[in-house]
């Protein structure tokens, strides 16, 4: 072993286990030359979570990234030599409609995001698992790139490690546990081991089940808690003697069951001789915190993996040996079989990126293995190049709000989430149970009393509709269809939609509480922001205005979707509950780096906002503000910032709609929400529901939604959200920003879709949600643009306006034609759609008048 080094340009706490190996290795791959790898026992691990992981990958997933993650891991172990692509299937039992259902809904995402899942019938199923009872399934799906992590991942990641160490670019401890992080000046310095003290410039936290343990030393937490899995082992099964096979059969997933199942191959193999099946517990399940982990010397087996008692799994088990006898056929190996701990996330996703409070001190866990790779690749592209090449937003630790970093919150969520890791499907609309009711809006109680039903976004309750509005349908209800499919209609309300109609026809109240907003001051503040953003924000002529605009990355991809009010002492960003938090830190991040003196201050919770809408808006706040002629056009032009007066009240306005309305945001402060609120509400205006103005209206209106319809993936043109003129002064991704402008045309267009025919098989009208691929009806294939991009939704929605479901997709260029019929697939079923603007195209109000009134 070599000496203990003093520094290091990176240190890798949890070198030992796939993720951390991953990251060396890709780091490497990147040309990092002073990497330093600890664990706290050996290399590769041996009481981590890799070294007792089934290993096995299925790479379908309901979202983009995960998908795009798994892809690249199972590329990755195949081009090492460790893979057996043995393919996957999942089947539905008889009787299950449910889950055959949600088997198509994972081939249709499969189509839209790369994999080759594809459906197949009980025959098929059991020719390729003859040990299935074929009369107790309906149908399945088979994923021909599913396959083992073949002999280990734990034997993968040595070999990573080795071949590091070979290069003389990583050297490895094993043994070595980090007992404290050196963090000066808000930065990280090194890290404190018994060996001796290592400096480095950055500090991967890469422990896995141990992570917390890691950021809790610079008192920090992450959403992510261990939980037990059963795993049980039966045998002997020596189908594949002799073979030399390490699985022989595909992989068997009995999701509906929380249930699978795989043979270990031939007896002479590792682990070989036997049938694995493990489950996940979907009522109570076993959290552990990880500071209740065993050490190493207390554990009989490792510290992640804890005793098994059958009757924690006897009725699911039992209901397997109905799918597959064997298991009852065979002897049970409890010596061989426990509970493996895994992590599981408290906001739908893995922890990885900077921490919010310490320069250069990152995180990557809660990563199985399927994903480590994958994983490996962005955290060594995003600390090289500050990017990464899809859109990483839903992993992004600066995604947190501080609630969402206690205790109790991760407790309850990831409880939550260790219910649903197989079983039930989860809806794409699902709300949390826990941690509910942590921030509440000024007027929350009066939502409350007019039957508000309620979601949440970043803490906030935000109604999606009152049932006090139900009267509305008598008037809209025969162009509010009903929706007959009960997965179209979870977690929606038709009365949304009639006050949606309601607010066009008269004017409406939307809670925006949920609004994020930080104020940047100081000297250099419009200086910064100017090199943030796409829009001009310097000048004086730009004071008193509310400036729409985009942060660009180095790459001139759009990474931030937000509204700057510029005033005479100050910039107030305006930016959505889900993207603002990750803000708020770049634009600190960027400041610090750029040597920027301004300071930037959360003022979320210090303001509230109402937006007012609808065609009588303006003669509705007539009524109740001090100065009704300064709500005239001439004094109040569109975009324009004014302070006015409501109930006593002070109220900042901004003359802007995101509803494709006349009317005005109302922004003040939190003690002064109820009394405008009611000020308004006694001229008998309504309330609306957020589904209007999140949903409905936005996509009538062809409006654009960060980390859904704006990734960083596309640039501003193809999001057709250019300037006309590209301004003089200098911004992050100018550079690449012109290049794509002297473009003759962009590889791809954001396009407005509308389906021409919504009816199923079945004869039920459907209203889809979720993500759809795009397909050319002709080849029958999800489209594909010359840079590899996949076309599938970013956004779907009913509009009632219009009457049609709307849809937001990126097209290759070459299908970006008004009028071009294409297919959308919706639970493996194909739909009509026609393109109905290419770029910026409302449906409603195309000429955008209805604003500006």
């Amino acid at each position: 072993m070599s000496a203990f080094p003093d520094k290091a340009q990176i240190v890798i706490v949890g070198l030992g286990g796939i993720v951390g190996a991953s990251v060396a290795h890709h780091l490497i791959e990147r040309g990092w030359t002073d990497i330093v790898g600890i664990d706290k026992s050996g290399i590769p691990t041996d009481i981590g979570s890799t070294a007792h992981a089934s290993d096995f990958c299925y790479t379908t997933s309901h979202d983009f990234l995960s998908t795009w993650t798994s892809l690249y891991s199972v590329d990755f172990f195949d081009r090492m030599g460790h893979y057996r692509r043995i393919g996957g299937i999942e089947v539905a039992r008889t009787g299950d409609d449910a889950w055959m259902e949600e088997i198509k809904r994972k081939v249709t995402s499969g189509r839209a995001f790369g994999t080759r899942a594809h459906l197949v019938t009980p025959a098929e199923i059991k020719e390729m698992f003859p040990l299935i009872e074929e009369d107790q399934i309906q149908g399945g799906l088979f994923d021909p790139d599913a396959g083992l992590v073949v002999p280990r991942s734990q034997t993968v990641a040595g070999k990573l490690v080795d071949e590091g160490e070979k290069t003389g670019k990583l050297k490895a401890f094993a043994n070595t546990p980090a007992q404290s992080l050196l963090v000066g000046e808000g930065r990280i310095k090194g890290v404190v081991t018994h060996r001796g003290t290592i400096m480095a410039d950055h500090v991967i936290v890469c422990a896995g089940l141990w992570g917390r343990l890691i950021a809790e030393m610079v008192g920090e937490d992450l959403p992510v808690m261990p939980v037990d899995h059963p795993l049980t082992f039966f045998g002997p099964f020596n189908e594949f003697e002799g073979t030399g096979k390490d699985i022989g059969y595909p992989l068997l997933r009995d999701q509906g069951n929380s249930a699978y199942m795989r043979d270990t191959g031939d007896p002479k193999t590792t682990e070989g001789g036997q049938i694995e099946w493990g489950y996940y517990e979907t009522t109570h399940p076993r959290m552990c915190h990880p500071r209740d982990l065993q050490e190493k010397h207390e554990a009989r087996l490792s510290p992640s993996q804890r005793d098994l008692e059958m009757e924690q799994v006897i009725e699911p088990l039992e209901r397997a040996m109905e799918l597959t006898p064997i298991l009852a056929e065979l002897g049970y190996n409890e010596g061989h079989s426990f509970n493996g701990l895994l992590q599981v996330s408290a906001a739908g996703g893995p922890s990885c990126g900077e921490s919010q409070k310490v320069r250069g001190l990152w995180y990557c866990v809660a990563i199985w293995v399927k994903d480590g790779p994958g994983f490996g690749k962005l955290i060594a592209d995003w600390i090289t190049d500050g990017r990464t090449e899809i859109d990483h937003a839903a992993i992004d630790y600066s995604r947190f709000y501080g609630h969402q970093l206690e205790e109790s919150f991760i407790e309850g969520r990831c409880y939550e989430a260790a219910q649903k890791i197989y079983f039930p499907a989860i809806h794409p609309r699902e709300p949390y149970a826990s941690a509910r009711g942590v921030k509440r809006s000024p007027f929350y109680e009066r939502e409350v009393e007019l039957g508000g039903h309620f979601m949440e976004l970043g803490g906030w309750e935000r109604a999606h509709g009152y049932a006090a509005n139900e009267h509305l349908l008598e008037t809209y209800g025969d162009r509010v269809p009903l929706r007959e499919n009960e997965w179209d209609s979870r977690h929606f309300w038709r009365v949304s939609n009639a006050e949606h109609l309601a607010m066009s026809d008269d004017c409406g109240l939307i809670n925006l509480s949920h609004f994020y907003m930080f104020d940047v001051e100081g000297p250099d503040h419009v200086e910064l922001l100017e090199w943030l953003c796409a829009a001009k924000i310097g000048g004086d002529g730009n004071i008193g205005k509310g400036i729409y605009t985009h942060f660009l990355d180095d790459e001139g991809m759009v990474r931030a979707d937000l509204t700057v009010f510029r005033m005479a002492d100050r910039c107030r960003i305006v930016d959505g509950a889900d993207a603002g938090p990750r803000d708020f830190h770049y634009v600190k991040r960027v400041a610090q780096d750029k040597g920027f003196d301004v300071t930037v201050t959360d003022v979320s919770e210090k303001f509230t906002t109402i937006g007012i809408w609808g065609p009588n808006a303006r003669e509705n706040l007539k009524k109740v503000v001090a100065d009704p002629s300064a709500l005239d056009p001439e004094n109040f032009p569109f975009a324009a910032i004014r302070q006015i007066e409501i109930a006593g009240r002070k109220v900042t306005a901004l003359r802007l709609s995101y509803v494709g309305e006349q009317g005005w945001e109302l922004h003040m402060a939190y003690d002064d929400g109820l009394a405008v609120w009611d000020a308004l509400r006694a001229l008998g205006v309504i309330a609306v529901g957020v589904e209007t103005y999140a949903n409905s209206r936005r996509l009538e209106k062809s409006l654009r939604l960060q980390n859904a319809d704006l990734l960083t993936q596309y640039n501003l043109y193809e999001a057709d959200l250019a300037r006309p003129k590209v301004k003089e002064a200098d911004f992050r991704g100018k550079a690449k920003h012109l290049e794509y402008r002297a473009r003759a045309h962009q590889p791809a267009m954001l396009c407005t879709l509308v389906m021409t025919d919504n009816m199923d098989a079945a004869g039920v009208a459907r209203y889809p949600v979720g993500t759809l691929p795009v397909v050319d009806p002709e080849t029958g294939k999800t489209l594909v643009d010359e840079l590899g991009r996949l076309s599938y939704t970013t956004s779907v929605a009913y509009g009632p306006t219009v009457g049609r479901n709307i849809i937001l997709a990126y097209l290759p260029h070459e299908y970006a034609q008004v009028g071009r019929k294409l297919c959308v697939e919706y639970f493996a079923e194909s739909f009509p759609v026609e393109v109905a603007g290419v770029g910026y195209a409302p449906l409603y109000d195309p000429q955008n008048l209805k604003p500006r009134s």
